[in-house]
């Protein structure tokens, strides 16, 4: 297919896919769930799963294999600004004040279902039909381990945001324990690539390479960023957008981010939200945060969900072998995940309400847990099968959140522990 098709094709690409999102969206949403689990299980249906079994010819013709490429790029662009945008929210103070309970959150939460998903991983890797057969058991445990113990970040960042959690203490220690969780998973993850790939330096390089990066980032590019802020400081700016120059170099630096930490290895979507935390927290961020988050929300972020959704296929798992993996996928995920973070919270002295809100929230794992099956993917670590399989838990454990949460709240006398 020629490339100026491939841009017109792309068109109607945008269009099907926001209107999917949209209408499943507003399904879930009588579910008491959040937009983007809409989005999520939207990229699935619009796969092979749903509309590619009842109409291959069309989805053929819709999502042919030459676009995906371009649809995988505008997705990441989408991520990006996203990211940013979450550490524009982040409230780094009340991380500090509350790091020693995040540490033993964010510990326990990687601990417990890292442990069961590399047993999990020797088992699976025996059995066959799950691991290519040239990955070897010790990276099938990391990776497993790895995708079982992320919590999905930006969805839990949505979560906290639609329940109204911004800035409060249970949200910022949620989401404080659920970026710690993430970077840690990363590293885990640049270890397998290293090892598929037979470059251990890789894995020296990205987690160091990003400890470098944020200490650059905290220590000389936020004091100029301050500097930005002082002199767009005043009243008579209240009112009106942010200058395009403004902008359009803050959009830079989100860019120049991610391309930075991808190529260290820690991937894209970490440059752009320690960037955002480095952001001074004021009139400029109040304004980027206004201009670029209803396009990115809207438009860019449904790309990612339906270009996982191209790679599942939950047809595979019709067989009585794959359903029982399936199920204890999603058993040892929601336990190991769930009670491990209430039983650190309660024992870093946190009321039973807030750690049983913590344990529900950490278990969301959607938008990170895609990032990265799709690139255990794309790299050769795990089948189509088990990349389903995987998805189906991200997706389970991410609509139980926001429920779970809110059975906590409706149960919980002492209103005042969530603020």
């Amino acid at each position: 297919m020629k490339t100026f098709d491939l841009s017109v094709l792309f068109f109607l690409q945008l269009f099907v896919i926001l209107l999917a999102c949209r209408v499943v969206g507003w399904g879930v949403k009588f579910l008491g769930q959040p937009q983007v689990v809409g989005e999520m299980i939207a990229g699935v249906l619009l796969g092979p799963s749903l509309f590619g079994l009842l109409a291959p010819d069309w989805h053929g013709r819709l999502f042919p294999k030459e676009s995906i490429p371009i649809l995988f790029a505008v997705s990441q662009v989408g991520l990006s600004l996203y990211m940013f945008i979450v550490g524009i929210e982040f409230k780094v103070e009340r991380f500090r004040s509350r790091a020693s309970t995040a540490l033993t959150v964010s510990a326990a939460g990687m601990i417990t279902p890292f442990v069961l998903g590399a047993a999990l991983a020797l088992w699976l890797h025996a059995q066959g039909g799950y691991f290519p057969e040239k990955v070897k058991w010790f990276e099938a445990s990391l990776f497993l381990g790895a995708a079982l113990c992320i919590t999905a970040f930006p969805m839990l960042a949505r979560i906290i945001v639609e329940n109204g959690l911004s800035g409060t203490t249970l949200g910022t220690l949620a989401l404080a324990a659920g970026a710690l969780d993430d970077v840690a998973a990363w590293c885990l993850l640049a270890i397998v690539i290293s090892s598929a790939d037979q470059s251990w330096q890789a894995a020296v390089f990205a987690i160091g390479g990003g400890a470098i990066y944020a200490a650059v980032v905290f220590g000389f590019v936020r004091p100029a960023l301050a500097s930005l802020e002082k002199r767009w400081q005043g009243k008579e700016n209240a009112s009106s957008p942010l200058p395009s120059s403004v902008l359009v170099s803050i959009l830079a630096l989100v860019m120049l981010s991610s391309f930075i930490t991808d190529k260290i290895g820690v991937y894209a979507v970490f440059g752009a939200f320690i960037l955002g935390c480095a952001m001074p927290r004021g009139l400029t961020s109040e304004k980027v945060r206004a201009q670029v988050e209803p396009l990115t929300v809207c438009l860019l972020l449904p790309l990612f969900f339906t270009f996982s959704g191209l790679n599942t296929r939950l047809d595979l798992l019709t067989g009585v072998s794959a359903l029982t993996i399936t199920l204890i996928v999603l058993l040892i995920s929601t336990v190991g995940k769930g009670v491990a973070c209430w039983g650190a919270a309660r024992w870093a002295g946190e009321s039973n309400a807030t750690s049983l809100a913590i344990g529900a929230l950490m278990n969301a794992r959607g938008l990170m847990e895609l990032i990265m099956l799709n690139i255990g993917k794309e790299k050769g670590i795990i089948d189509t099968k088990l990349f389903s399989i995987l998805v189906v838990m991200a997706i389970v454990t991410t609509f139980a959140a926001s429920p779970l949460f809110l059975l906590v709240k409706r149960n919980t006398k002492n209103l005042e522990s969530f603020g």
